[in-house]
């Protein structure tokens, strides 16, 4: 199939301890999903209530489930959620475990599908929304919407969210196991008494199990320390709290009026622990955003619509009352003043970027659109359609209990904030520059940014994706590469010590901060230092291909595999490969990346009129030489090999850095030991149809071989001689066309030993 010019074919494939990650298909917005249950039970509601009454999520009926048409049996059944679950509803929350009696069953990647009833929410668009916008910010669960039926009847729409498990961890912060939470109290005592609200209730983790679930093997002792450092010693909590992903949380739930949270009834979030020590939030249950839920600040009860629209986010902060519990985890941070004009400054970027510019309304609109039919079609939905019509732009439902117009609350609140302090007057960051633009490893980085209306500017940087951001000063003295004194111009200047360098600015005066890039430390800027030897290999290479893998053209060009060592992407901006060492800057590569642990292809097809990557030179069936160089011809990995065996690759074993060895090829994909045998023989390929190719150690002299049917006559015979002195495996092959499909066995004998092996051909 053809390809656009504009686009590069790249082959990015993870090494094996890598988890692949599907490309969200599953919860595309754009989609709706249609999930059919089958109960063998025709009491099935009623064994659903009880087992929801236990209160037991383990216990779960074990029935069958299609997805999208795919059928799988033993799936895990049973009903989710809190207040939006009830025995008198006819449309419940289900959460679908799909490996619960065979290992590894999963879709598209997933195991666990999370259903809710879209209770509370007349617009039916507050949850998938509300994690649109939120995952700008954080990591966070991806949400689009689904048919389900029961027993080929339909039960109605729903939102399908995204569970937060082992693999959301592993995608979002490369690990899994780790200590992880989720504060879901049990019972929820409200206004003041059991929650989630991380208080310190001493050493004992015991007295801890009834506001936390635990996701993890282990952890408790690492909550009661976080809890502990979070209450009586913030001078080290960012040691084992991410605190910016705190204040991003804080500043999504406050932006977006979700107070089913930590806000309100400290709960629905998760904790966990990442690699670096540090618990990270995770906003969940997004279904009552947007002003519906509005029982709670976490200072007053019952609050109105009027009330919510000038919602203070500082509120909490200035509360004394002991009649709420308290909430530490918003009123120890924002004691900070630079934490709280971070968390102004986080806050004004959400408002920027979705609300006044209308963003979230189209949005909403939006998913409307594609949900329309289904919300008519739905006979158990818990409102009109007509309010689903109307939710969207003003105030449905009975004075008692009223829902807000998503975009009534919204321009109000947005509008209240525009004034609120510490949301006018930031420094403004422009003009952001390093030097030099490609440093080497141990050398110094300069960076500058033009910074006005700032009384303190402040770089933050990181040499690894999972690490913690260090902050230093930046300077306008005239002596950190910043011009002349006083010209708003700041440097500052790190040394590097990995294989990126990743930052972001923060600046502030008396009254407010701001982040460059705004949406940081979630998104930052990144500078490659100089790719040294090692950081990336010339891993396979192919001359003789004829069935292995072909370009986007369909043709079996020679290829070169390169593999990305480290753990960062990888730029290959200024890198050339040549075939001839006089000629180091032969062919450019152009400006593409190879993902950390990856692999690229390149066709070296001398053909570079052909979309996608191909060289300007072929790779030779005799032999020759690959060198990998830098514009200033400084090589960073290079290759000299014989002649090729058709069927073969000569690949380096292990992968990155051991020799180059004869092997079968591994197209983007990770080497393995090559194929040559020590004292025996290998046969490929195996079944075969038309040609056998026979391979041993060098040996002089003849070497006779024999093939032979299973009624034990021999069908064929030949005699080869080799030389030793061939820097190749002795190699031959044998053309079996004539042969029958069937089961043969080829017999070698190499000077006074026999060797035997069977194949098929077909």
């Amino acid at each position: 199939m053809k390809i656009r010019k504009a686009l590069l074919i790249v082959f990015l494939i993870f090494l094996s301890n890598t988890s692949l990650f599907s490309q969200s298909g599953f919860y595309s917005i754009d989609s709706i999903r249609e999930i059919r249950l089958y109960f063998k039970e025709p009491n099935w509601r009623h064994l659903l209530d009880s087992l929801f009454s236990v209160g037991d999520g383990s216990q779960k009926l074990k029935e069958d489930v299609s997805i999208d048409g795919h059928f799988y049996k033993n799936v895990g059944v049973r009903y989710k959620g809190y207040s939006s679950y009830s025995p008198n509803y006819k449309k419940n929350p289900f959460h679908i475990t799909l490996d619960e009696c065979v290992s590894g069953q999963n879709y598209e990647g997933y195991t666990q599908i999370k259903l809710s009833n879209i209770i509370n929410d007349p617009s039916c668009v507050r949850e998938a929304l509300s994690y649109e916008i939120a995952a700008k910010y954080m990591p966070e669960s991806r949400a689009n919407f689904a048919r389900l039926f029961v027993n080929d009847t339909l039960i109605g729409l729903y939102t399908n969210v995204e569970s937060v498990n082992d693999i959301f961890t592993e995608e979002h912060y490369h690990s899994k196991g780790n200590p992880f939470f989720k504060a879901s109290p049990s019972p929820l005592v409200y206004p003041y008494g059991q929650n989630g609200n991380l208080a310190y209730h001493g050493p004992d983790s015991s007295a801890y199990y009834h506001y936390y679930e635990m996701e993890s093997h282990h952890g408790w002792e690492e909550l009661v320390n976080l809890t502990d450092i979070l209450n009586n010693d913030t001078a080290n909590l960012g040691n084992v709290l991410n605190i910016d992903r705190t204040l991003w949380m804080h500043a999504i739930d406050y932006t977006l009026l979700n107070l089913d949270s930590y806000i309100g009834y400290s709960q629905n979030y998760y904790l966990y622990q990442d690699d670096n020590g540090r618990f990270n939030p995770i906003i969940w249950d997004l279904n009552m955003s947007f002003g519906s839920f509005r029982y709670s600040d976490g200072t007053t009860t019952n609050l109105s619509i009027a009330q919510i629209k000038q919602l203070n986010p500082l509120g909490i902060l200035y509360f004394t009352s002991t009649q709420f519990s308290p909430r530490p985890l918003i009123k120890n941070l924002l004691v900070n003043s630079t934490y709280r004009r971070m968390f102004i400054a986080h806050m004004r970027t959400i408002l920027d970027e979705n609300i006044k510019n209308g963003e979230y309304y189209a949005r909403g609109k939006a998913m409307q659109n594609t949900i329309d039919s289904c919300v008519q079609q739905d006979v158990n939905k818990f409102y009109s359609y007509s309010y689903f019509v109307k939710d969207i732009d003003t105030t449905v439902g009975p004075t008692a209990n009223q829902y807000p117009g998503i975009k009534d609350v919204m321009e109000a609140h947005a509008a209240y904030l525009d004034n609120f302090p510490g949301f006018q007057g930031a420094p403004n960051i422009t003009a952001i520059n390093h030097q030099p633009e490609y440093p080497e490893k141990n050398s110094n980085t300069w960076i500058t940014a033009k910074v006005a209306n700032a009384n303190e500017v402040y770089l933050a940087y990181r040499f690894m994706s999972d690490g913690i951001f260090q902050k230093i000063e930046m300077f306008d003295d005239g002596n950190h590469a910043d011009g002349i004194a006083g010209d708003s111009i700041y440097g500052a200047s790190v040394t590097v010590g990995g294989h990126v360098i990743q930052y972001y600015i923060y600046a502030q005066n008396d009254s407010a901060g701001r982040f460059s890039p705004e949406r940081a430390e979630y998104e930052f800027y990144s500078i490659q230092p100089k790719i040294s030897i090692g950081d990336l290999a010339i891993n396979e290479l192919m001359s003789v291909n004829e069935s292995t893998a072909t370009d986007q053209d369909g043709e079996y060009d020679p290829w070169i595999e390169l593999l990305n060592t480290t753990g960062e992407d990888l730029h290959m901006k200024t890198i050339f490969l040549t075939d001839d060492r006089s000629v180091p800057s032969k062919w450019p590569l152009p400006d593409t990346v190879i993902k950390a642990n990856s692999f690229l292809i390149i066709w070296a097809d001398n053909n570079i009129l052909q979309q996608g990557l191909h060289a300007n030179f072929r790779l030779s069936k005799s032999g020759g030489l690959l060198f990998l160089s830098h514009a200033d011809g400084e090589i960073i990995d290079s290759v000299t090999y014989g002649p090729q065996i058709t069927g073969k690759t000569v690949g380096r074993y292990p992968n990155g850095f051991g020799p180059f060895v004869y092997m079968v090829p591994t197209f983007a994909k990770n080497n393995y030991p090559g194929t040559t045998p020590q004292n025996n023989f290998l046969i490929y390929p195996n079944p075969v149809r038309e040609t056998i190719y026979v391979e041993f150690n060098n040996h002089d002299g003849p070497v006779s071989t024999e093939i032979i049917n299973t009624v034990g006559q021999s069908v064929k015979k030949e005699q080869f001689v080799f030389d030793s002195a061939a820097d190749i495996p002795a190699n031959e092959s044998i053309d079996i066309s004539s042969l029958r499909k069937g089961l043969y066995c080829i017999k070698l004998i190499i000077a006074d030993q026999t060797y035997v092996k069977k194949f098929v051909v077909y």
